[in-house]
C-alpha cells in the first residue's frame, strides 16, 4: 500500500499501484552455473528499493531511480540466464552476488544519466546450501522468523518468563539484518548526481559499501524483505505475532498437534509446497495493510517514533510513509515445485 502524507485522513484511501509508488522491487527465479561452474542451478532473487522523496524539491521524481534500480537488476539476471540457454553457452552465467548484482544495476542506471537516490536491499536464495545472502544499504532490510524447538535452544531464544503450558508459540525473531544509516532517518543510499560525489562525508555509498551476509535457513522459515515503511511502523514481535496467526489460518501449524504434528508431516512427505504458494501473498498483503493502519495512527507509538525520541525528536504515533513487503516461506522441495 501507498502510504498517504496526512495521518489525519484515516486509513480509508488505499492506493494499490505500484508505479505510485517510491518505493520498488523486484522478483526473479533464473538459472545460472554453479559455484563449480559446471552444473546449472535454479536460483530465486529478490530485492527491495526504497527512492528517496526529497528530490522532488528539485523537481526529481524520485520513483524514477529506485525503480530503474530494481528494473535493471531484473535484466541483468535474465541476460545472464539467457547466456547460460544458448548453444555453448556457460559463458558469463555464473551466480551472481547481490552485491555484485546491485553494482551492475547502479552502472546502468547511472549509465542512462538517472538522477535520483535510493535504499536498496537485495538477495539471493540457494536452495541447495540453504542459504540467504544479501547485500542491503539504508533502511530496507530482511527478517527471518523461526519456530525453535525449546528443549535444545539456547537460553538466550527461549521465552523463560512464561511456562511452556502458558505459551502460544515458540516462533522467534532468528535474525535481523543490520540498518545503515548516517543519521537519525537518514539512511546511505546509493544515487547519482549527474556527476561523481567525491565529498567522505556524502550519504551515498557503493554496492561495495553495502552490509552483506548470509543467513542459513531451517525448513519451516518465514523470510520478510520490505522496506523501511514496514519496520517503521511495526514492531518486529508483531510481524511474529502476525506471521504465526498467518501460518494458523493457512493450514500449515494446526491448533491441535502444532509444531510436532507439522513435523509429522513432513516425515510424511507432505510439504504443502502449492497451499504456501498460494498463500504466502496473502501475508505480505496483511503486513502492508498493518504497516499504514499504524502509521496512520497518532495514538500508539511505532518503532520510529520510539526512536524519534530517543534521539530527542518529539514524534507521536506511525510514520506514513511507502511500503513493499515480499514474503517467502521455506517448506521443502517436491518434485514439481520450487522450494519456496
Amino acid at each position: 500500500g501507498i502510504g498517504s502524507s496526512r495521518r489525519n485522513f484515516g486509513p480509508q484511501d488505499l492506493a494499490t499501484d505500484s508505479d505510485l509508488s517510491e518505493d520498488a522491487h523486484f522478483l526473479s527465479e533464473v538459472e545460472l552455473l554453479d559455484e563449480t561452474g559446471t552444473n546449472l542451478q535454479k536460483l530465486l532473487y529478490m530485492g527491495v528499493a526504497d527512492g528517496v522523496g526529497s528530490w522532488r524539491e528539485y523537481g526529481v521524481d524520485p520513483r524514477l531511480f529506485s525503480h530503474n534500480l530494481m528494473e535493471e537488476c531484473d535484466n541483468v539476471l535474465k541476460e545472464a540466464s539467457s547466456r547460460c540457454g544458448t548453444l555453448g553457452g556457460k559463458t558469463n552465467c555464473s551466480m551472481i552476488s547481490p552485491a555484485e548484482l546491485l553494482a551492475q544495476s547502479y552502472e546502468r542506471t547511472k549509465g542512462a544519466n538517472i538522477i535520483g537516490s535510493s535504499t536498496a536491499c537485495v538477495a539471493l536464495f540457494d536452495s541447495v546450501r540453504h542459504q540467504l545472502h544479501f547485500s542491503n544499504i539504508g533502511d530496507s532490510g530482511i527478517i527471518v522468523l523461526r519456530h525453535i524447538d525449546s528443549d535444545v535452544a539456547s537460553p538466550l531464544q527461549r521465552n523463560r518468563s512464561t511456562p511452556r503450558a502458558e505459551r502460544k508459540s515458540d516462533m522467534r525473531i532468528a535474525f535481523v539484518s543490520q540498518q545503515q544509516l548516517k543519521s537519525f532517518n537518514h539512511p546511505f543510499q546509493m544515487g547519482w548526481t549527474g556527476e561523481e560525489i567525491v565529498e567522505k562525508n556524502s550519504s551515498f555509498k557503493m554496492a561495495s559499501d553495502s552490509c552483506a551476509s548470509s543467513v542459513h535457513i531451517l525448513r519451516g522459515d518465514i523470510i520478510i524483505m520490505a522496506t523501511d515503511g514496514l519496520f517503521d511502523n511495526v514492531d518486529v514481535e508483531d510481524l511474529a505475532y502476525i506471521a504465526l496467526q498467518w501460518e494458523h489460518e493457512s493450514g500449515f501449524i494446526e491448533n491441535i498437534g502444532g509444531i510436532p504434528k507439522r513435523n509429522k508431516r513432513w516425515d510424511e512427505g507432505e510439504s504443502r509446497t502449492d497451499i504456501s504458494a498460494q498463500a504466502i501473498p496473502r501475508l505480505a498483503e496483511i503486513l502492508c495493510q498493518k504497516a499504514r493502519e499504524n502509521s496512520l495512527d497518532n495514538t500508539v507509538d511505532s518503532p520510529f517514533a520510539m526512536l524519534a525520541k530517543e534521539n530527542d525528536i518529539m514524534w507521536s504515533g506511525g510514520m506514513p510513509d511507502d511500503c513493499t513487503v515480499i514474503a517467502m516461506h521455506v517448506v521443502g522441495k517436491d518434485s514439481n515445485s520450487f522450494p519456496l
